[in-house]
């Protein structure tokens, strides 16, 4: 078997090669949450504390795009993927691969997003490794982020229950197509900015608001992704509001034109929920008192049953199917 593109898209291809690759692993688990949960991150009981740790690497192009740069983008990653979990951020590391004759004052103005990202979670990058590679041998930069945080709740993307309402905290579909964007040169009338941002404390603020069963970022596949991961999980159906999903006018206007479904597009700075339906309301307030939650919404609910079904705008239904992979490559 050759490794294609389709292999870090985020969608079904990808989780064949882990499943493949994790058969044959023996050491994934240190005693908490471990690789072979194929959660956003890993949970290690240390010393009284649930330590959470993760760990991605990022290899946008352009570097620069509305919203948002790499830099932003690691930072924002992995302080996410720790937050899905209940992880406050505590340390994060830096690790580098760079092409020979890349400009400094780039790389500088990469540095300087990632401590902004940083100061918003009042985290701290506390190590890191550089390597450069040939001329030729890499387009541009790797950025790989490693973290560790403190959780005092652990939550799991495999927690649903029945009952349970989904929200998310905001707009879908704003980072891909913003890359796309970008990349591309379309017009779309209306700039179309990437959503990256650290989610920490909006996390935080729900956290302390009301109970959460479960949590997960849309990052690569998107919604369509990732919610059908989390039905998957926890044994249970799905059943979204077409009407109730939130998707910039934007965005809608350039997934008719290009013929890529926003449900399948990454984000950055988004969190898909299960919620208590006694909780639902309080934490939808919370989330619209965020900057980053403005436009949170309850888009559907936990029922018995299995996969994902939308209700759709003109009364009929059908699936939402995991995509086989991000319909929009090199985005984070």
């Amino acid at each position: 078997m050759k490794i294609s593109m389709l292999h870090g898209a985020g969608g079904e291809v990808m989780g064949e090669l882990l499943g493949r690759l994790l058969s044959n692993l023996t050491r994934t688990n240190a005693g908490g949450i471990g690789l072979e949960a194929m959660d956003d991150g890993a949970v290690i009981p240390f010393a009284g504390e649930q330590l959470v740790f993760t760990t991605d690497s990022h290899i946008v192009r352009p570097l620069f795009f509305p919203g948002g740069d790499i830099g932003r983008l690691s930072i924002c990653g992995t302080v996410n993927d720790l937050a899905m979990m209940g992880g406050k951020p505590l340390a994060i590391s830096c690790g580098m691969v760079i092409g020979e004759g890349f400009e400094y004052e780039t790389l500088e103005r990469i540095v300087r997003s990632m401590d902004e990202a940083l100061a918003e979670v009042d985290a701290s990058l506390v190590a890191g490794d550089t390597k450069v590679m040939e001329r030729g041998a890499l387009d541009g930069i790797v950025i790989n982020t490693s973290g560790i945080g403190r959780a005092r709740t652990v939550v799991r993307d495999c927690g649903l229950q029945e009952g349970d309402r989904i929200i998310v905290n905001g707009t879908l579909g704003d980072h891909g197509f913003a890359i796309l964007a970008q990349r591309e040169g379309f017009d779309f009338g209306e700039q179309i900015r990437s959503d990256v941002a650290p989610l920490w404390g909006l996390v935080e603020l729900a956290l302390e608001t009301g109970e959460i069963h479960a949590m997960k970022d849309p990052t690569r596949g998107g919604f369509a992704s990732a919610i059908n991961e989390m039905a998957r999980k926890s044994g249970r159906r799905i059943v979204i509001q077409e009407k109730a999903l939130p998707i910039r006018r934007s965005v809608q206007s350039a997934a008719a034109m290009l013929g890529i479904d926003p449900l399948e597009v990454a984000n950055e700075g988004k969190v898909i929920m299960g919620v208590p339906p006694q909780d639902a309301e309080s934490v939808l307030s919370a989330l619209r008192s965020h900057r980053y939650g403005r436009d949170a919404a309850i888009i559907g609910t936990v029922t018995r049953g299995s996969g994902v079904i939308m209700d759709t705008r003109i009364g009929g239904e059908r699936f939402i199917e995991p995509p086989m992979g991000d319909p929009v490559p090199r985005v984070c």
